[in-house]
C-alpha cells in the first residue's frame, strides 16, 4: 500500500524501484536482528550456567538453548513478509482475486524475493555467508531454480559467494500489525468494507441515541465502522467519510458498489481464485503464507475438501477454512438481521433435505421423561419430532445430536433417526411416527409447518404457549416444547406479546433461553 503513487486515482502506480531499494534495506535490517537475538541467547545462557543449581538440575534448559544458539548461527533464517496487499489492490484499481490481481500479486512478490535474495548474497560478500551453505546442495531447488530462471547474473554470484541467511521471507498473519497501520493482513483481502460496533452510552443525556439495550438494561448505541482503505477511496473521490460513516445502510451500500472494493472482501471473493492466489504468490516465499479462505455458512463437506486440494494442487504449504458464523461475535454485519425469511418467492417453505442434522433435548411431560428431536437447517429450527424416551426411543443419555432421514418406500414416506455410539457406529431407528402419540404427532407436525415457513422463533414459542389445550398432559408437553426452541433464541431477542410479571413493562428479552426483564431484572426460565 505504501509503495502505491496517487492511490485510489486514475493515475495511480505501484513504485517498483522504491520497492526494490526497501525490500534489500529490510533483508539487511533482519539480519542484524539476528546479531541482536544471538546477544540475548548468549545472555540466557550465562546466566543458566551462573545460577547456583547444579548442572544435573538445569543441564535440560541449558542444552536447550545451547542448540537453539547453534542453529541460529547455521542459518540466520530470517523472515522478510509484507501487509496490506489487499489495500495496494485496491488502491491500484484491481479487484482482489481476479485473474489480474494474481499476476500483479505474483510479480510483486517475485520482485520482494530476487531483492531480499540479492541483499543476502550482498552482505555474504561483506558478512560471510551462513556456515552451512552450499550450493550443490541447492542444485534441485526448485526455489532457487525460480531465482536463478528470473535473474541468472545474481545466481552465479550467490553461487559463488554464497548468501547470508539461508532462507529469508514468509507472509505472517500480521494481526496486530494491520489493526496498529489501519491496513488489510498478510495477502488477505479487506475482511469487511463497513461493519458495525456499539459503545455504551447514558440514554439520560442529551442527544444520545439509544439502538439496543442489552439483557441488564444496559444502553448502547450502534455506528458504523469504514475500512481505513475505503475511507480513503471516499477522500480521493470527493466524499467525507465521517459524513457517510453517518448515511443509511442502504446509500452505504450504493458508495461500496461503486468503489474497488465491491465484491472484493473476504466472504465475496470467489475460493478458487484465493487459493490460485496463494499458490501463485507461495512459489517466491521460501517458508509459509499465513492465509484463510472465508466461506459461508452453509459450506458443504465436500466443498471443504475441494478446497484443500486445490491448495495442495497449486503449491500452498498450508491453508485455514473459516465457515462463516462458526465462531460467535466475530464483527457485525450490516445486513445481519436477527429474524431471517426462509419462504420461496411463491410462498412454499424450501425443500427438506433428504437427511437434516437434529439435536436431541430431553424434557419432562408431568413424571415422565420425553425428547424432542429438533431439525436443523440452514442454522435455524426446521422441524420438531417428540415422544417418550422409553423403548425405541430411549436413546442414550450422551446423546446429544443425531439425523433424521427421510425415507421413501413403497407405502410412502417414513422418518429415521440415526446417531453415532461411542465407538463411532451408527444406529438406526426407523419409522418415527409409529413411536408417537396421534395427538401429539399431529401438534408437532403443526409446529414443524410453522418453523419451516420461516416464523420468528419468538413468535413461534409464543404460539406454542398460548396453545389452549385442555389435557394436563398436554399443556406439559407443550411447555416442554416451548422450552426446547427457546434454547434457539439469539441472546437479546425481544419476547414477543410478552410483558414483566414482576414490574409489568414490556422488557422481557431472552437470554440463554430464559427471559430476563431489563427494566428490574426479573430472571424466568422454562
Amino acid at each position: 500500500m505504501g509503495f502505491v503513487e496517487n492511490p485510489f486515482t486514475d493515475k495511480a502506480r505501484f513504485n517498483f524501484d522504491l520497492f526494490s531499494r526497501h525490500a534489500r534495506l529490510a533483508q539487511r535490517i533482519m539480519d542484524d536482528i539476528i546479531d541482536l537475538e544471538l546477544e540475548k541467547i548468549d545472555t540466557i545462557i550465562a546466566k543458566i550456567e551462573n545460577d547456583p543449581e547444579s548442572m544435573d538440575l538445569k543441564g535440560v534448559e541449558h542444552g536447550l538453548w545451547m542448540k537453539i544458539r547453534e542453529k541460529c548461527i547455521q542459518g540466520r533464517r530470517t523472515g522478510v513478509g509484507i501487509t496490506a496487499e489487499g489495500d495496494m489492490l485496491a488502491a491500484l484499481g484491481i479487484r482482489y482475486g481476479s485473474d489480474e490481481s494474481i499476476d500483479f500479486c505474483t510479480t510483486v512478490h517475485r520482485t520482494l524475493a530476487v531483492e531480499a535474495y540479492r541483499s543476502s548474497v550482498e552482505m555474504a560478500k561483506e558478512r560471510g555467508a551462513f556456515p552451512i551453505y552450499d550450493a550443490a546442495r541447492e542444485e534441485g531447488n526448485p526455489f532457487i531454480a525460480r531465482i536463478a530462471e528470473t535473474d541468472a547474473d545474481l545466481y552465479e554470484e550467490m553461487k559463488k559467494y554464497g548468501r547470508r541467511n539461508i532462507a529469508l521471507l514468509t507472509v505472517a498473519p500480521t494481526g496486530t500489525t494491520s489493526l496498529m497501520t489501519q491496513t488489510t493482513s498478510g495477502i488477505e483481502p479487506a475482511f469487511m468494507v463497513a461493519y458495525k460496533r456499539r459503545r455504551k452510552v447514558n440514554p439520560n443525556d442529551r442527544n444520545v441515541k439509544v439502538d439496543f439495550v442489552d439483557s441488564v438494561g444496559d444502553s448502547w448505541e450502534e455506528y458504523h465502522v469504514l475500512h481505513h482503505g475505503f475511507s480513503q477511496w471516499l477522500a480521493a473521490n470527493g466524499y467525507n467519510p465521517d459524513t457517510v460513516a453517518n448515511s443509511t445502510e442502504e446509500e452505504l451500500q450504493a458508495l461500496i458498489a461503486t468503489s474497488p472494493y465491491h465484491m472484493a472482501c473476504a466472504n465475496d471473493v470467489d475460493w478458487v481464485n484465493k487459493v490460485k492466489l496463494q499458490g501463485s504468490v507461495q512459489k517466491w516465499v521460501d517458508h509459509s503464507i499465513s492465509v484463510t479462505v472465508n466461506v459461508p455458512n452453509h459450506v458443504t463437506e465436500e466443498l471443504v475438501a475441494d478446497i484443500y486440494r486445490t491448495g495442495w494442487e497449486s503449491g500452498c504449504k498450508g491453508i485455514t477454512v473459516y465457515r462463516d458464523g462458526s465462531r460467535s461475535g466475530v464483527l457485525i454485519s450490516n445486513d445481519e438481521k436477527k429474524d431471517t425469511k426462509t419462504e420461496t418467492s411463491d410462498g412454499r417453505p424450501p425443500k427438506r433435505p433428504d437427511m437434516v442434522e437434529a439435536d436431541v433435548v430431553r424434557f419432562r411431560n408431568g413424571e415422565e421423561l420425553w425428547l424432542a428431536v429438533v431439525g436443523i437447517v440452514d442454522g435455524r429450527p426446521y422441524e420438531i419430532f417428540t415422544g417418550k424416551a422409553k423403548d425405541s426411543l430411549k436413546l442414550p443419555e450422551w446423546v446429544e445430536q443425531c439425523q433424521v432421514i427421510k425415507v421413501r418406500t413403497g407405502k410412502g414416506t417414513r422418518y429415521d433417526i440415526r446417531y453415532e455410539d461411542r465407538e463411532g457406529y451408527g444406529t438406526t431407528i426407523e419409522g418415527l411416527s409409529r413411536m408417537f402419540d396421534k395427538e401429539y404427532w399431529n401438534y408437532a407436525r403443526l409446529i414443524s409447518g410453522v418453523l419451516r415457513h420461516g416464523m420468528p422463533l419468538r413468535y413461534v414459542v409464543n404460539l406454542i404457549e398460548n396453545l389452549h389445550l385442555d389435557a394436563a398432559s398436554l399443556n406439559n408437553w407443550k411447555n416442554g416444547v416451548a422450552r426446547a426452541l427457546k434454547k434457539y433464541i439469539a441472546n437479546g431477542t425481544e419476547a414477543a406479546n410478552a410483558t414483566c410479571t414482576e414490574c409489568g413493562q414490556d422488557a422481557l428479552v431472552y437470554e440463554e433461553g430464559c427471559l430476563n426483564c431489563k427494566s428490574c431484572g426479573h430472571s424466568k426460565c422454562g
